[in-house]
């Protein structure tokens, strides 16, 4: 998953096919060749040949399976554009496949994949206002940016009468357009992880009224409304920033997520490094040393390292926390690029 992760293209070429057990292959057969056939009406011939290539390749493949097993079938076909590879990969996961999924996109779609091996602990992220939105997910550790929505609504005016009520009725239809984009948005990221019973709940902020607003509106599939688990939380920023903010005021809401703990371990680590007080350590061999001695309290390490397993090995058998930091969490470069990965905090101070 890691290496499939990687693969990126520069146009909507990679395919990602998730075939529950019970669907005739025959007639996924059939829609991917419906797919190829309207591929002619790709413009740019770069694209249409990759795209081309994908379907193709996923079609012959598809055609040496008879039956689609207990377990359903996954599928990734596609060209790297940076790595100028092609992959044709087809097998049967470890857990049941319970959502039909077809997209081609500039990533492989591994999110339902990662699912089976992960803890069901999903929960969606919606940062809203009247005229931008930021989508994303809180997985484990992990805080992942969907899409970034924007939109055009215009200010006020200093206009009166008949003018200025037509004027904001125009700015209410705007608000009103860009909040059914945004609920387009959610549905189509949210209904897959719902669907696969991996969606533990939804959070939803922004500033001011427009949260409110967004939820009030039937602009979200009631199944997703029912999983918003909070009374709507301020948020002052978009994008990755405004993400972390909501998780962070929701915490107690959320209290005991990888993610909220994680967080807070670092900020742990920072408070006993700017207190000077002894109990902050980094350095691979001092934190080696103390982990064999059982001094280590947390073990704070990037996904990463080079010695991660060892590290984590010592950890487990001396008793220690241990939080892997994804590059998702802010903090990642930080503890990567001034500690070489790995801190630490101890049990008490040692002379």
């Amino acid at each position: 998953m890691k290496e499939l992760k990687r693969w990126k293209s520069h146009a909507t070429t990679l395919l990602s096919l998730y075939v529950p057990p019970g669907r005739p292959v025959s007639d996924i057969i059939t829609m991917l060749r419906q797919e190829l056939a309207i591929t002619d009406n790709i413009k740019l011939k770069r694209t249409k040949d990759r795209v081309q290539r994908a379907l193709t390749a996923a079609i012959d493949r598809l055609s040496s399976v008879s039956k689609v097993p207990s377990n359903g079938l996954v599928l990734f076909s596609g060209e790297d554009e940076n790595m100028e590879e092609f992959i044709c990969l087809l097998f049967s996961p470890p857990e049941p496949v319970t959502i039909y999924f077809y997209r081609t996109d500039k990533h492989f779609h591994t999110e339902f994949l990662e699912g089976m091996v992960e803890e069901s602990d999903v929960y969606g992220l919606i940062v809203v206002e009247r005229d931008e939105a930021t989508i994303g997910l809180l997985k484990g550790t992990s805080l992942i940016v969907l899409e970034e929505v924007e939109g055009y609504v215009p200010g006020k005016h200093g206009k009166g009468g008949q003018s200025q009520r037509r004027y904001d009725r125009i700015i209410e239809e705007l608000v009103e357009e860009f909040y059914k984009k945004v609920g387009e948005v959610v549905n189509k990221n949210f209904l897959p992880y719902l669907d696969y019973g991996k969606l533990r709940g939804i959070l939803v902020g922004g500033p001011g009224y427009a949260k409110n607003d967004f939820l009030k509106g039937d602009y979200v599939d009631y199944r997703l409304r029912d999983k918003v688990i909070n009374s709507l939380i301020d948020v002052s920023s978009q994008g990755e920033p405004g993400l972390k903010e909501l998780v962070m005021r929701a915490s107690e809401i959320i209290k005991g997520h990888k993610y909220v703990e994680a967080v807070n371990a670092i900020e742990e680590f920072k408070f006993h490094l700017a207190k000077d007080d002894g109990l902050a350590l980094y350095g691979v061999n001092e934190i080696v040393s103390n982990l064999n001695s059982g001094m280590v309290k947390v073990l704070i390490v990037v996904e990463d390292h080079s010695d991660i397993e060892t590290l984590l090995d010592l950890a487990r058998k001396s008793g220690a926390v241990t939080y892997v930091i994804p590059e998702s969490i802010p903090e990642y470069a930080w503890i990567k690029g001034t500690f070489n990965g790995v801190v630490a905090i101890l049990r008490y101070k040692t002379s």
